[in-house]
């Protein structure tokens, strides 16, 4: 990779699609138009295709929600009107502790609300689908390898076909994200955030079921078996799903980073089996610990620390990445080198925030960051090879919405050829 003097008339390719030195005294949006216009092949002033991806994603969420009424269905015929109504609202207490968990985890560079949506519903109806259909036709196999042994069949049940089958349906939902929107799912982070909103929809689903089943046994909310079933699963593991499918996202993350996509596949496999192991130990053990909080406390919890600590590394890389690439575009002129903090540092962005919101820009810094990131993201996907998938064209616009985001904050004609980064 070359890197020449900014103030030669040598075009810079540091900054990949080659974006100029800002001309001397030029408005911003001259500054966006004549990077485009002076660009490398692949970055052209031509407006992007259809992004059909988009389209295909729309059309998945229909089918998907239209598929989640026959969920529906069958939990309301399952439950009762009552159970269910009961067991939904119990439900949206672990689900909301993961949203805020996974909204956490995704605030660095926020994946696009459709492959969220989408991932959502996977796990919520349709590897709920593949569990039930699963389960009603092995479990003759199970009785047969029981030998009507109830404890056998139990366990069967829940330490090894429930993980196989279970973490094998949302691993399906996370390799479909990959191929048909490969060009959002650009790490480990991501896989991660995918592979939690998929386990918090599949959670989701089978909280209520599991909720509304124990007030049916037991005839009231008050009773005490009630209770527990929900301070086990809603309150100590909301994230008992995250955290084992997570494992494969984390995998088809790394598979991100080449340029094959079919490494997909076999990487899917490497994370597919960890998340099953996960899952067959949590429900296997249920059947063993005589003690299960001192269980929970010695081994689940560790876990999910380590787990947490796995998020926290993984976070940085991404903000080290950011600092890395964006350095590349102020080397050029896009950004001033003071600016690089303030938009790849959770610190340098709380106070370019709390800079703007005194003003009243805070909208505008916080999409100007946004921006930044993503331009970041993208140029990460141009120097790894997988510039194939869209990442030129997409530093094309962003090179100029991040003209757009900077005229909102400092004003329209200023002729500001580098912004400064605002301090507090």
């Amino acid at each position: 990779m070359t890197s020449t003097d900014p103030t030669s008339s040598t075009p810079d390719l540091t900054a990949s699609a080659g974006a100029p030195q800002p001309l001397p005294g030029a408005a911003p949006q001259d500054v966006a138009d004549h990077a485009v216009a002076t660009a490398q092949p692949g970055l052209t002033a031509t407006p992007r295709p259809q992004n059909t991806a988009l389209v295909l994603g729309i059309v998945g969420v229909v089918i998907l929600a239209v598929l989640g009424l026959l969920v529906l269905g069958y939990l309301v015929i399952s439950l009762g009107g009552d159970a269910f109504a009961l067991g939904g609202v119990m439900a949206l207490v672990p689900l909301a502790i993961v949203f805020f968990g996974v909204r956490w985890i995704d605030r660095w560079e926020p994946e696009p609300r459709l492959a969220v949506v989408f991932a959502f519903l996977w796990g919520a109806v349709v590897a709920v689908i593949i569990a039930l259909v699963v389960g009603f036709g092995v479990d003759p196999l199970l009785t047969a390898l029981s030998g009507g042994d109830d404890f056998s069949y139990q366990f069967l049940g829940a330490a090894i076909q429930a993980p196989i089958v279970e973490e094998s349906a949302k691993g399906l939902g996370l390799l479909v994200i990959f191929f048909a929107a490969r060009k959002y799912f650009d790490g480990p982070v991501d896989g991660i955030v995918y592979a939690a909103w998929i386990a918090g929809g599949f959670a989701f689903t089978e909280n209520i079921l599991y909720f509304g089943g124990q007030l049916l046994d037991s005839g009231t909310i008050a009773d005490g078996s009630v209770g527990e079933i929900f301070l086990i699963r809603g309150i100590m593991s909301p994230f008992a799903h995250v955290m084992f499918t997570s494992a494969t996202g984390l995998a088809l993350g790394f598979a991100a980073r080449f340029r094959a996509p079919l490494l997909g596949i076999p990487f899917y496999f490497v994370g597919v089996i960890p998340a099953m192991l996960l899952h067959a130990l949590w429900n296997g053990s249920l059947f063993f610990v005589s003690d299960f909080y001192g269980y929970y406390a010695i081994v689940q919890f560790p876990l999910f620390v380590m787990a947490v600590a796995i998020v926290l590394f993984l976070r940085r890389q991404e903000s080290k990445l950011t600092h890395d690439r964006l350095t590349e575009y102020a080397a050029v002129g896009w950004f001033a080198q003071e600016e690089i903090p303030a938009l790849s540092t959770p610190n340098g962005r709380r106070q370019a925030l709390a800079w703007a919101g005194r003003s009243g820009r805070r909208k505008a810094m916080k999409q100007y960051i946004q921006n930044a990131t993503r331009l970041a993201f993208a140029r990460q996907r141009i120097i790894t090879g997988r510039g194939g998938i869209g990442a030129q064209a997409d530093e094309a616009a962003l090179l100029g919405a991040i003209v757009e985001s900077r005229k909102a904050l400092v004003g329209v004609g200023t002729g500001l050829q580098s912004p400064q980064t605002p301090t507090s």
